[in-house]
């Protein structure tokens, strides 16, 4: 009877510690670079930017519930004032990869890896 238990506690330990290997996988795994032509796009008025977390950049757009940041913009030398100054009240284009993640599972926070205002490019990281 006990050799049985031990059995079912082997069992389910390496079940939960599979899971959490998988879970773990899903979560520090990094944004991919993608090429262009797999990037997804939207473009949308810019209501808001603001910088969050560890010198990420925050991109709000009008009617979109989204946020989308790029990546520790702060230290890519991207000037937070001069982009405020710059592009609220202003369409945007923004590419971003097709990405999940456990910790935004509803795809809320998107990562954005290209950046165009008036033909121009200002961020990119596309490959």
């Amino acid at each position: 009877m006990i050799l049985g238990t031990s059995r079912t506690l082997t069992k389910w330990l390496l079940i939960t510690c599979g899971v959490l290997l998988i879970f773990s996988y899903f979560v520090f795994r990094p944004v991919p670079i993608v090429s262009e032509e797999k990037a997804l796009v939207t473009s949308g008025i810019v209501r808001d930017i603001f910088s969050a977390g560890t010198q990420d950049i925050v991109f709000e757009l009008q009617d979109d519930p989204r946020l989308f940041y790029i990546n520790r913009g702060l230290d890519r030398g991207l000037d937070i004032e001069h982009l405020h100054e710059l592009l609220v009240g202003n369409k945007v284009v923004l590419k971003y990869p097709k990405y999940w993640t456990p910790l935004d599972w509803k795809g809320e926070v998107r990562h954005v890896s290209k950046l165009e205002f008036a033909n121009q490019v200002l961020f990119n990281e596309l490959q």
